[in-house]
């Protein structure tokens, strides 16, 4: 503690645990206020806050870690007051469903407090600063907080807590009769709403996809695909491109009814005109001469229907939901009518039928906005999206075989009210759209809704549209609370009130999982946000929800494993899971190959259909689909043609051919040090590249230039390196054996085989060149001023190479080596088997900035190795530069995070017994400590 104050506040080289500094807290530095207060939250044992203004839009994630913390005996007290009513009473309602959380109301005027004070087992840590408890405070505005830690000695922790008590004297308990009494007086202070009704107008990302369009349309395109998410627009996207084009007759295809009115009415109102020129053509409904037609797709690919028109009869023809366009019916249509233009609109082009969308749309991407860019981009409502465990008893968790009668059972039902009571929404009243797995689930679940008090109705495809409407018309006004359905609302239903989704199924896909969230981020008047509640149970599929929330298409599961564990925010939605829903999504990952042979097929299949060529290996890259090193780490591929060979493309590679791209797949496509991949580069546009020029574009590339790392350099690429045992063969021989690059210490050049290849074998050219510019894109991942980068993930083998040691000794290297004047250490924190040998080393990182650390054994403060590594500790001049490699757990594969240098403390060392054994421990500390971001990924449960 006494570091960390001097680290902060006399002088920044004082070694100190940057979790207990003084800290300046903002929104703006890849980190928010909410992220630290949550993060404190997990590791406190009782916290206090006080907070003049408060909005029921950040209470929902705040909800979810109270959850966990509940579930610990952890409590807290909160106290705010009435200044300028900016408190709703929705707010104070809200709070008084936290079972955890003490209110208190100040009786003070004025009272404009923004502080938050946690207690951890010997120390305090207290925020203060600008920000209250509002979504955009704590996740996206200027705000400026400092946070301190104090012992509990310290005088700030007594003055604090003086403070606190006397506003507790000042106040009284929540309760439900003052806030009836408030909300009869209260009145909303006048703010700018978020819901503006105006004129018409394409927005930025509109006008982008149109610019777009109108240059396919100027270069003589006959085709083209706008991929627009759910809820941003693009059936008035289509309108604004019609309006441009400007034809004497259009066309819109749907495939229902009630989808068509609505689209007439938006064309309607960007395009104006005669009204009697907008005509359906469905059911009965049947006008051939109209100017604008908005047709379903099952009246107009009738025979008698479709040849009332001639097949030039309009100029300018869209296919909504254009992922449809596949089928027959579409199919007969689009090979009929001849328009001047087919615009495709859809949310989800990706079919799990595996039909190439793309291709009917002759490959034209003209434009594409996703979830995540429409939610940044303020086009949606914003989401509070809270995985919970699914309800349980005697041990018996929901899965994809439970019985019905347990799905709808009276205890269950409760359960899932009281967490749609728990978590809310925004609004005066519940709209709320449930989706089950079962039609009789999906009936039973609406007779014990409406049993308990919440007015709700089931939905079925058995149903007929009139009664659907009908249905969706009384949920509109609010005459009913729920719609339970199956499936029944994926897509092409508008219903902008939606202010909760309910999932209470197995995620299936991603495509369904978004096109489900999807129907509640319309705008809506009143709706500051959406609250979605995923009811997580043993299924097999639950990987799939942090994928299809963060939109992460790479298959690398410890990306994904990240991005559960950081529930990173989209703008300001949030992403919250309970720490139970965490953990079963976790095993549904560990037994999951998301990069397996069938996934990658699948990958290449999309990609391909996209682009309309097979994919290189830097267009997964390129296109933002999966991860180039999933395919460079998979061993079952030597390199990637041999991926396409798989997937049935001719490709012509020699033995040796395939030696060298097996080579550079392995051991360079990863970007972890440019040098090699810069002179390979260079020699494939010249001959000869002189040792100057190489330093040259090396320090163009601001790297690293040294004796040690152009030797090693040198000896990856004439294999020397792998020139050790790896089962019956040394890894120099696979990789062809003759050293790819020749040198006499001033030039270098391609060895002539390799030379010869590049010139006569075109697919050689390309797969070579191809990996090159993988390893260079890679590379920005990198400081290419360090041996290793902090965070990033090395093998033993990596560090082997980036170390600059003359010969790859990564297999008998296990805990750690001690070399000349370096020590890589690798630990992994979470043992699978505490009888495991690895498991007696109880290594602690929590504090974020030291950890326990023991030697192999048996060894004694008298061996060689425990010598060389100590050798300067006692007089404060280490000689041994030590680095830590640490992963999670045995589940994370052959990779290590690296968490940079670390000193040894000389006052810790000692021989010790493990196992009947002696060993030699010593604490070892971090020069960068950790940051709040990895002691996530390292340690959150």
């Amino acid at each position: 503690m006494q570091n960390a104050v001097l680290n902060s506040l006399v002088n920044q080289t004082y070694e100190a645990n940057q979790a207990l500094s003084p800290k300046l807290i903002t929104n703006q530095r890849k980190d928010n206020v909410w992220n630290n207060l949550r993060n404190e939250l997990r590791e406190c044992t009782n916290f206090f806050w006080a907070v003049a203004f408060i909005t029921v839009d950040m209470l929902t994630p705040i909800k979810v870690v109270l959850a966990d913390l509940e579930k610990k005996n952890i409590k807290g007290t909160l106290i705010t007051g009435t200044y300028l009513g900016f408190n709703s009473p929705q707010v104070y309602r809200e709070l008084m469903k936290i079972p955890n959380l003490e209110v208190y109301l100040t009786q003070e005027d004025g009272f404009h407090a923004k502080g938050f004070w946690f207690d951890h087992e010997d120390y305090q840590t207290l925020f203060v600063g600008s920000a209250n408890l509002t979504r955009n405070a704590l996740l996206k505005n200027q705000e400026l907080l400092l946070r301190v830690s104090s012992l509990n000695a310290g005088a700030l922790v007594n003055e604090t807590k003086l403070i606190f008590d006397e506003l507790i004297a000042k106040s009284e308990p929540l309760n439900q009769e003052w806030i009836e009494a408030y909300a009869k007086t209260w009145q909303a202070p006048k703010a700018k709403s978020n819901y503006k009704q105006t004129e018409i107008k394409p927005n930025q990302m509109q006008k982008a996809a149109l610019k777009e369009l109108d240059y396919l349309v100027k270069n003589n395109a006959k085709k083209a695909l706008i991929v627009s998410a759910t809820g941003t627009g693009k059936t008035y996207l289509g309108a604004f491109a019609v309006k441009n084009y400007a034809p004497q007759r259009f066309l819109f295809v749907v495939h229902r009814q009630q989808i068509a009115k609505a689209a007439l009415e938006s064309f309607y109102r960007v395009l104006g005109g005669n009204r009697s020129d907008y005509q359906l053509l469905s059911g009965t409904q049947k006008n051939f001469e109209a100017k604008y037609t908005f047709a379903t797709i099952q009246t107009l690919s009738q025979d008698d229907v479709l040849q009332k028109y001639q097949a030039d009869a309009f100029d300018y023809i869209i296919i909504d939901e254009a992922h449809r366009s596949a089928a027959k019916s579409y199919q007969k249509v689009m090979g009929y009518l001849t328009p001047k233009f087919y615009l495709g609109l859809t949310a989800t082009p990706e079919r799990t039928d595996e039909q190439d969308v793309y291709q009917i749309f002759d490959y034209n991407l003209a434009y594409e906005i996703r979830l995540k860019e429409a939610l940044e981009n303020q086009m949606l409502s914003p989401f509070h999206y809270i995985g919970v465990q699914d309800y349980e008893e005697d041990g018996i968790v929901i899965d994809e075989t439970t019985n019905l009668r347990y799905l709808t059972s009276k205890t269950r039902v409760e359960y899932i009210l009281k967490q749609l009571d728990y978590y809310g929404y925004s609004g005066s009243h519940a709209s709320g759209l449930v989706f089950c797995s079962r039609q009789d689930e999906a009936k039973k679940l609406a007779q014990e809704f409406n049993q308990q008090g919440y007015l709700a109705q089931a939905l079925t495809n058995e149903d007929s549209q009139s009664y659907r409407q009908k249905t969706v018309a009384a949920f509109e006004k609010g005459e009913l609370n729920y719609i339970i359905t199956v499936d029944l609302f994926n897509e092409g239903i508008d219903i902008p009130c939606v202010n909760q989704v309910i999932l209470l199924r197995n995620t299936q896909s991603s495509i369904i999982f978004t096109q489900q969230l999807g129907r509640g981020l319309r705008k809506f008047k009143g709706k500051e946000f959406l609250t979605v509640i995923d009811f997580i149970g043993n299924y097999q599929n639950n990987y799939l929800i942090p994928i299809a929330l963060s939109g992460d298409n790479s298959r690398d599961k410890d990306q994904v494993k990240n991005q559960l564990l950081l529930a990173k925010e989209i703008d300001v939605s949030t992403i919250n899971f309970t720490e139970i829903a965490t953990k079963k999504i976790l095993t549904s990952l560990e037994q999951t190959k998301l990069d397996s042979m069938l996934e990658l097929k699948r990958s290449y299949k999309e990609l391909s259909q996209k682009i309309g060529r097979p994919p290189l290996l830097l267009d997964f890259l390129k296109y933002n689909s999966t991860n180039s090193e999933v395919f460079i780490k998979n061993n079952n591929l030597k390199h990637y043609g041999d991926f396409l060979q798989k997937m049935g493309v001719e490709i012509k590679l020699s033995d040796y051919e395939q030696a060298i791209l097996h080579f550079l797949t392995k051991e360079l496509a990863n970007g972890m040090r440019i040098h090699e991949l810069l002179l390979l580069e260079m020699l494939c546009q010249k001959e000869i590249v002189s040792k100057e020029e190489w330093m040259k574009q090396l320090e163009i590339h601001n790297a690293v230039v040294n004796d040690a790392v152009i030797q090693s350099s040198q000896g990856i690429l004439d294999l020397s390196f792998f020139d050790v045992k790896a089962g019956k063969t040394t890894k120099a021989i696979q990789y062809g054996q003759v050293a790819l690059v020749e040198d006499n210490l001033l030039e270098y050049r391609l060895n002539s085989r390799i030379k010869a290849a590049l010139k006569e074998n075109e697919d050689f050219a390309k797969l070579f060149k191809d990996v090159l510019q993988v390893g260079k894109r890679l590379n920005r991942n990198y400081d290419n001023q360090t041996q290793f980068t902090l965070y990033q993930r090395y093998s033993r083998k990596d560090v082997c190479r980036l170390l600059n040691w003359p010969k790859d000794v990564s297999a008998p290297m296990y805990g750690y080596r001690v070399d000349k004047d370096e020590c890589p250490i690798f630990i992994t924190y979470q043992k699978d088997d505490d009888k495991k040998r690895n498991a007696l080393y109880q290594n602690d990182l929590h504090n974020g900035t030291s950890l326990r650390w023991y030697t192999r054994s048996p060894r004694s403060l008298e061996s060689d190795e425990v010598k060389r590594l100590l050798a300067g500790v006692d007089e404060g001049k280490q000689k041994m530069k030590i680095h830590v490699f640490v992963k999670r757990s045995d589940a994370y594969g052959k990779e290590f995070y690296y968490l940079g240098q670390a000193k040894i403390d000389g006052t810790s060392v000692a021989e010790e017994i493990l196992a009947n054994k002696k060993t030699v421990g010593m604490d070892l500390k971090l020069t960068t400590p950790l940051s709040a971001e990895m002691r996530q990924v390292l340690f959150l449960d």
